[in-house]
Parts: structure tokens; C-alpha cells; sequence
């Protein structure tokens, strides 16, 4: 199969890149791939909304880049942290043109919410589904174009690039070049090759990797652990963001998210006893940025003997809680709770990866004709901690500049037909399921209790040496089975949980997400780690 341009992943980000291109070259072939259902991405699961200055009266692009650099903890690249906010609010009145609904107030005008770390209020949302919205918008644009193919179940298993044609490359190799991609279809069970002139990875993030996380079943971390195989860059993983407050629900995975939103609009944190605490961890209480917020409900879980604090919502309007939130009030109702009579159980859940895929101001990789956005992309904007609802925002906004440069190259370039089929010679049929799900158990439980919120020299080591174990294991497995969905995810994971890890261990100071108690925060010792 040959087209022009590959998509990889049916989130925002991918999505924005695809309708833009195929509008700009009516001639040319675009594919998208996904790995399940198309509109099964974490954009569908992000809940509280899109970061834009919408009211420049009251709001400043200074203003919010001001605060996206604070919540970074002075990682973020300053000249992309720009970019973003001052290209953004044109990329939200895209899709408001593909059709988005965001919520209005009784004038007409956009409700504007405000969430941890945002001086103004600055957040379009559409009601606590903002994500599932976009998603919408977009897919519906996406069937009026007759150049888009999108194929479902189909699951990438690695890039192409010149090592498939016999040649060496390694980190230092100058011109690694990415032809196409392996894929499994879940179809017919059969591996085919896709060649493309250009390849966008947006594969989304790699929550799975831990015990606890809001993210979908599909969030394996697959762009980044391909992109590493293949020796591109990828930085800064050991910045895992946990969102404060998921819904507590022991043993129940994914964990429902309840919005920050929820706070924005006057929820307040309370411990066993129903004291507020945040008060006694930052200036901005229950509005400071997500990794403070995180690790204060952490220290008051593990200060009290408990498995979760609150979050009181009693004292909000009724009416106008249930018109924001109306899928959390729901949720809650469903398991015996009344948010205006009951507070609401929650705990810090694995929520977004911070680093990823190295990329420049275009999305480029460093591997030729390889680009990357969304959450599987590194661009520089996070920094040590993501600002919330900055996250939708900087998808559009990559998906239209990689869509800019990648348009630029494309009739400069061909087809590499020399690639091998993929050979399976000497793999049998998968013996036992439990050789794979009994390692995903595992690589949970050792992200989650050794590489979580809170981090020690010795949890960091007893991880790797752990997860060593679990390659090599995994290793022999995929050189002598079939491949399957499964097999192929847990070795992502286990590269991802390597790389943030190894992340973690060479950063010897503690900054934005990375909370290690053996290194306090040094700031002279600023850097990205690229792996």
C-alpha cells in the first residue's frame, strides 16, 4: 500500500494535520490509521477545555505565557511557549468553524472557565465533555473530504526506516529516514507495509503504564517506543503528570476524571477530617498548578492512613453545576453520591506525558520525513508540567504547522520500494495469554510504586533493575510468537517505563513533575534529557 501522507492516530492532532492537507493538495492520497475505533482517543476523554486569550480586555497573550512558563517550572522553551498562545485562538476559531460547540453565557458570549495556574479566565469548554465535542466536529468535517482514507484496527508495529534495508544506524547516524510503517491487521491477522512520502505520528500518551490512570485502554505509549527503537530523540519522559483528581473507584481502571474545572469553579480540596489543606502547600490553594496539587493530596493520603482525599462541592449552585458538569454529577449520582450533599471521593491518577518525541518548531523529528504532535510529541511547551487545558490547544497548533512544512516537501520526494515484507519465519502461536497480561500487571505495579508522584534513588533502581527483567522476558516472546495487539503494547510499555526511568534517574534535581526527595530543586542544573 503507498500514500502520500500516513497519519498515525485519529485524536486532534492527527485529525487538524489531515483535513488540512487534504484541502491544500486535492491530488494527493492522505491515510489515517488507528489502532481501534476512530474516534477512540484521549482528545475524547479530555474533559475540561481548550487554553486560548479570547478576551483581550480582561486576558493578554503575556498574561498566558506568563502562566504556562510558571507551571513549567522554567523548562519550557520560551520562543514555542509564543508560538502556541499567540497562534492558538485562530486554530480554535477553525474548528469553531468545523463546527465545535463551546458553551455561552446568557449575553451569548464564550463562558470562559479558569483552571490551576491560569491568572484569567481563558477556558472554552463544552460542558465537562469538551474533548468528546472536538472530536466530533472533526469527524464530521473529515467525511466531506474525498482524499481521506481512514482505516480502523489497524496496529502499527514500528517505523520504517534504512535499518529494514540493511544498513546500520545508530544514534549518531545524520540521516535516518522513516519510509513507511509495519502494521498488523487486526482484520485478517496478516502484517503489511505502508509506504508513505510523509509520516505524522500522533499516537497520543502512555498512562497505561501505570496502575492508576484517566487515560483509554489505547494509550500505550506506541509513537514514542517506535520512535526510540528506530534511534530518533526523545526527551524529558521522566515529567508524568497526575492529574489530581480522579474519581476514587478501587480496582476500576480507567478512572473517571473529574475536571479541574470543577475547581475552577469553586471545588475545594478537604482531607479525612474535612479540613482544607491546599492552604498550607501554595499561595493559590486549590488553583495551583497540577504537579503542587498532586503532591500535596499525596503527602495528606499518606499523612492521614488514607487511599483518597475530597473534593466539597456542596456550597455550588446545583443548577449551574449540573449545567457545566453534567456527566460528573451523573457518575457520582450512579454510585450513591450527591455532589450537593456528599463530597466526592478522588486521588491523583497518571494523566498526561509531559515529554515525548523530540521536535522543532515544525514538528520535525529527527528522522527525515517524520513528524510528530499531540501528546506523543515533545515540543518544548510543558516544560516540567503541563498548564492545564494547554494540552488540546498546542494539537491544533502543531497539527497546522506540521501540515505547513511537511506540504512544503512533499513533491520534492518519493516511494522507497526496496522495503522487505515482514518476515515472520520461525514465530509459533502465542501458548499462553498469561506470559503477557501477568508482565502488564507487573509493569504497572512497578511504575506506580516506584516511579509515581513521589520518587528515591533506590525506588528508581529497584525499578530498572526490574524492568530489565521484564525486557528480556518480553524480548523472547516477540522474536519467537506471532505477534498480537498485546504483545506488541506490553513492549511499548516497557520501553516508555525504561525511558522514564532513565529520565528520572538522570535528572538530579527535583523540578515540576519529577519529585525525587534525594535531590531537592537546584536551579543552576536546568536542562532537557534526550535519551
Amino acid at each position: 500500500m503507498q500514500t502520500d501522507f500516513l497519519v498515525i492516530g485519529s485524536g486532534i492532532a492527527g485529525l487538524t494535520y489531515a483535513l488540512k492537507t487534504a484541502r491544500a493538495f486535492p491530488d494527493k492520497k492522505i491515510t489515517i490509521i488507528t489502532k481501534t475505533q476512530a474516534d477512540e482517543t484521549n482528545t475524547k476523554y479530555a474533559q475540561g477545555g481548550i487554553a486560548g486569550v479570547w478576551d483581550e480586555e480582561k486576558d493578554s497573550y503575556n498574561k498566558h505565557i506568563e502562566d504556562t512558563l510558571i507551571a513549567g517550572d522554567d523548562l519550557c522553551n520560551q520562543a514555542i511557549v509564543e508560538i502556541v498562545v499567540r497562534e492558538g485562538p485562530e486554530r480554535i476559531k477553525e474548528i469553531i468553524g468545523y463546527g465545535a460547540k463551546f458553551d455561552k453565557d446568557e449575553k451569548g458570549d464564550y463562558s470562559l472557565g479558569k483552571e490551576g495556574g491560569h491568572s484569567e479566565n481563558r477556558i472554552l469548554h463544552h460542558k465537562d465533555v469538551t474533548g468528546k465535542e472536538m472530536e466530533r466536529a472533526l469527524l464530521e468535517e473529515l467525511e466531506t473530504i474525498k482524499n481521506i482514507e481512514l482505516i480502523n484496527h489497524w496496529f502499527v508495529i514500528d517505523i520504517i526506516t534504512q535499518h529494514h534495508l540493511g544498513y546500520l544506524v545508530t544514534k549518531s547516524t545524520l540521516d535516518i529516514t522513516c519510509y513507511g510503517v509495519y502494521v498488523l491487521n487486526l482484520h485478517t491477522q496478516q502484517i503489511e507495509k505502508i509506504l508513505a512520502k510523509i509520516i505524522l505520528l500522533a499516537t497520543g500518551g502512555c498512562g497505561q503504564a501505570y496502575r492508576t490512570t484517566t487515560n483509554p485502554v489505547i494509550a500505550t505509549g506506541d509513537g514514542v517506543a517506535m520512535v526510540y527503537r528506530a534511534k530518533g530523540k526523545i526527551e524529558n519522559m521522566e515529567f508524568i503528570q497526575f492529574h489530581p483528581t480522579a474519581l476514587y473507584e478501587p480496582g476500576v481502571s480507567p478512572s473517571f476524571l473529574i475536571t479541574e474545572a470543577v475547581r475552577g469553579d469553586g471545588g475545594i480540596l478537604r482531607n479525612k477530617n474535612g479540613e482544607s489543606f491546599m492552604e498550607k502547600y501554595d499561595d493559590r490553594k486549590d488553583l495551583a498548578p497540577r504537579d503542587i496539587v498532586a503532591r500535596a493530596i499525596d503527602n495528606e493520603m499518606k499523612r492521614t492512613g488514607t487511599e483518597h482525599v475530597y473534593l466539597d462541592c456542596r456550597h455550588m449552585n446545583k443548577e449551574k453545576f449540573i449545567h457545566h458538569f453534567p456527566n460528573i454529577y451523573e457518575k457520582c449520582l450512579g454510585m450513591g453520591i450527591d455532589v450537593m450533599q456528599q463530597m466526592i471521593p478522588v486521588a491523583p491518577a497518571a494523566h498526561y506525558s509531559c515529554g515525548g518525541i523530540k521536535t522543532d518548531e515544525w514538528g520535525r523529528t529527527s528522522i527525515k520525513q517524520l513528524y510528530a504532535c499531540g501528546e506523543c510529541a515533545s515540543t518544548g511547551l510543558h516544560g516540567a508540567n503541563r498548564l492545564a487545558s494547554n494540552s488540546l490547544l498546542e494539537a491544533m497548533v502543531f497539527g497546522h504547522r506540521c501540515f505547513i512544512n511537511s506540504g512544503q516537501l512533499i513533491d520534492e520526494l518519493s516511494f522507497e520500494d526496496r522495503i522487505p515484507n515482514w518476515n515472520a519465519k520461525g514465530t509459533n502461536e502465542p501458548g499462553e495469554m498469561i506470559l503477557i497480561t501477568q508482565s502488564q500487571k507487573e509493569l504497572r505495579q512497578i511504575m506506580s510504586d516506584y516511579v509515581g508522584i513521589v520518587r528515591t534513588d533506590v525506588r528508581l533502581e529497584r525499578a530498572m533493575k526490574r524492568l530489565d527483567l521484564l525486557f528480556s522476558e518480553t524480548e523472547a516472546l516477540y522474536k519467537s510468537t506471532k505477534l498480537s495487539p498485546q504483545l506488541c503494547e506490553l513492549r511499548n510499555l516497557i520501553t516508555v517505563g525504561y525511558l522514564i526511568v532513565k529520565g528520572a534517574e538522570f535528572r538530579k534535581e527535583s523540578r515540576g513533575l519529577h519529585y525525587n526527595t534525594d535531590h531537592p530543586k537546584k536551579s543552576e542544573l536546568l536542562q532537557n534529557i534526550i535519551l
